[in-house]
């Protein structure tokens, strides 16, 4: 089975031995404001840890598909059939401008082609150009899958546990109280000036953000919630958690075009409680 409905770039599938074993012994309700691939989401979904959760993200075609999993995994399915594409670069841009011209209110045939661009595109990056316009490029893998019918029920049966929201952080994370925890995967600082992607929403997340996330995350604990944060090992970052319990772990990451820029990197988990 697959484990993730997405690939996602700086994805947590491969944190997750050292996310779980310090996650809270128990909580009322979830909460995920950065969904990405959901991966901390979906596993602990499986292991029935979820009674109630909250996921939410700026990104209206991710939540958007989401959504259409959950509500009508049979029609992702049966869109997912009719795609004539083929895992070969003149395809895959064929299927990029179809992607970037279907009208929203084709939710179901745009949640098809997302994930077929998602297992064909470099890297499982999702970034948009100044316009708005999906622009990653062909990722030439050998042989992509695409998730089947069972996988996409599997997938709805897990996500029917969710709310899911187009939200901005903050705006979400307003709701949650004593007793609930909240994980946050938010955009990193980056390492250096050359090491950020183009934006994976179109307004990017600013040092003003970042800001603005510490500021939360200290409303959070005021409020008796629990929280995780995953986030780079830079200056900036121990600066503005200061006074959190601040774990170093580390991750590999292949973004990096370029083989020997994809080793192991020190990054953060930031938790509120004891872990």
């Amino acid at each position: 089975m697959i484990r993730n409905l997405l690939k996602w770039a700086g994805g947590k599938s491969q944190l997750l031995s050292e996310i779980v074993p310090r996650l809270p012994s128990g909580f009322v309700t979830y909460y995920e404001p950065f969904m990405g691939g959901g991966a901390l989401f979906f596993h602990l979904a499986r292991a029935g840890l979820i009674r109630n959760a909250f996921l939410s993200d700026v990104n209206w075609d991710l939540i958007t598909l989401y959504k259409a999993v959950r509500d009508d995994p049979e029609g992702v399915d049966r869109q997912i059939s009719t795609l004539e594409f083929n895992n070969n670069r003149l395809d895959y841009y064929r299927a990029r401008s179809l992607f970037n011209e279907l009208p929203e209110s084709e939710s179901t045939r745009r949640a098809a082609l997302m994930l077929y661009l998602n297992r064909h595109c470099f890297n499982g990056l999702h970034r948009y150009n100044s316009t708005g316009k999906f622009n990653v490029p062909f990722g030439n893998y050998r042989n992509p899958s695409m998730p089947g019918r069972e996988e996409l029920l599997e997938f709805a049966g897990l996500l029917r546990k969710a709310v899911l929201e187009v939200s901005d952080f903050q705006e979400i994370l307003g709701r949650a109280r004593k007793g609930d925890f909240v994980y946050m995967d938010p955009p990193y600082v980056p390492l250096s000036k050359t090491s950020a992607f183009t934006s994976y929403t179109m307004n990017g997340f600013s040092l003003e953000d970042q800001s603005r996330l510490a500021r939360v995350a200290r409303e959070l604990d005021s409020r008796g919630a629990r929280f995780m944060i995953s986030h780079s090992a830079t200056h900036i970052v121990k600066d503005l958690f200061s006074g959190f319990n601040l774990h170093e772990v580390k991750a590999r990451r292949a973004i990096n075009s370029i083989g020997t820029g994809r080793g192991a990197i020190a990054e953060l988990i930031i938790t509120n409680y004891d872990a």
